[in-house]
């Protein structure tokens, strides 16, 4: 799903190409060595999704995209960026879009450095953006770690429930989004209700964004992806479709037979197909439209219909990608 090509918005392309020129201004050094680490994953490319996010949501209010807008597209997405340099140490990762992964390359202690420097960055910009953008950002890196913290407890663990679930993917993926929008209404002057509404609806497509990715390790294409299909089971990060295919009868005796320990790529495919069999994937997208639908019901009241339409678009493409892989895998 290509976001830019969803919304249709033509204030959208020109406002990427400052956010661009920003986002690897911000992450430069005085050491050449540090910025080369600090831009790797910038250089390598990205969706911009955050960002992105952060524009719409100020359009929508009926702003323009104004340097501040820009510089809090900037901001979100040098905490993303961060959190991948992190996460990358933690699942011992090698290749992270496309190249290797800054820990793969330059060792952890860079890796983890490298993305505490991105995280200092953002809260610069967020402190030149206002007291209120600044705390916000320092509650979301809070709600990051304690997604993160709810995960890593739970690893390998068969009993995860889906109440575990949800705690971790508020904290680690719907957050961040949510303030995407935050930070794009508050900087463009939006109403109260209007921040509140686009606030939540961030909150929600970061929800449905992370059924759908997590449903996609399961019946997804390699090469679309990025990893390997079933690493998260491998890893023991078990997900909305894993959780739910433990309480399927019909599976979860084999599944429990493999999972709760470290998987060989047998295993993994094993595990991954007999999740793939269940209901669970059709289950996992019932969810993640029933969210999309909440995302969508916010949107109304926001003052600039085309831009609400092509946030619609957009929530529904990323809906429509996805079924179009369960269909391949014959999962729907």
């Amino acid at each position: 799903m290509n976001p830019v090509d969803c919304l249709c918005l033509e204030e959208i392309s020109p406002s990427l190409d400052r956010l661009e020129a920003q986002l690897r201004k911000s992450a430069g050094a005085d050491d050449p060595f540090l910025s080369e680490v600090a831009r790797h994953l910038i250089t390598a490319g990205g969706k911009r999704l955050r960002p992105i996010l952060c524009i719409a949501a100020a359009l929508a209010c009926g702003g323009t995209p104004t340097d501040e807008v820009i510089l809090g597209g900037v901001a979100v997405e040098l905490v993303h960026l961060a959190s991948l340099y992190h996460d990358d140490v933690m699942d011992e990762a090698t290749d992270r879009r496309g190249v290797p992964s800054v820990n793969s390359r330059w060792g952890n202690n860079i890796a983890v450095v490298s993305g505490d420097f991105l995280l200092a960055r953002a809260a610069a910009i967020a402190a030149h953006l206002g007291t209120e953008v600044a705390r916000l950002l320092a509650d979301t890196l809070a709600k990051l770690c304690e997604g993160q913290i709810i995960e890593c407890q739970s690893i390998f663990d068969l009993s995860r429930t889906e109440e575990l679930y949800f705690s971790a993917v508020l904290g680690k993926t719907s957050s961040l989004m949510a303030t995407s929008c935050r930070i794009g209404a508050i900087v463009s002057g939006a109403s109260p209700s209007e921040i509140e509404k686009v606030t939540l609806f961030g909150e929600h497509f970061g929800t449905a964004f992370q059924i759908l990715d997590d449903i996609l390790d399961v019946v997804g294409d390699q090469k679309e992806i990025g990893k390997l299909v079933g690493q998260d089971l491998a890893e023991g990060i078990y997900t909305l479709p894993t959780i739910r295919a433990l309480e399927t009868p019909m599976v979860s005796d084999q599944l429990k037979i493999i999972l709760g320990k470290p998987l060989s790529n047998q295993e993994r495919v094993s595990a991954q197909q007999l999740v793939a069999s269940s209901d669970a994937i059709t289950y996992a997208s019932r969810i993640a439209n029933e969210y999309i639908s909440k995302a969508i019901d916010q949107l109304t009241g926001i003052r600039e219909r085309e831009v609400v339409e092509g946030l619609i678009r957009m929530s529904n493409q990323m809906i429509a990608q996805t079924t179009k892989n369960m269909q391949s895998a014959g999962a729907a």
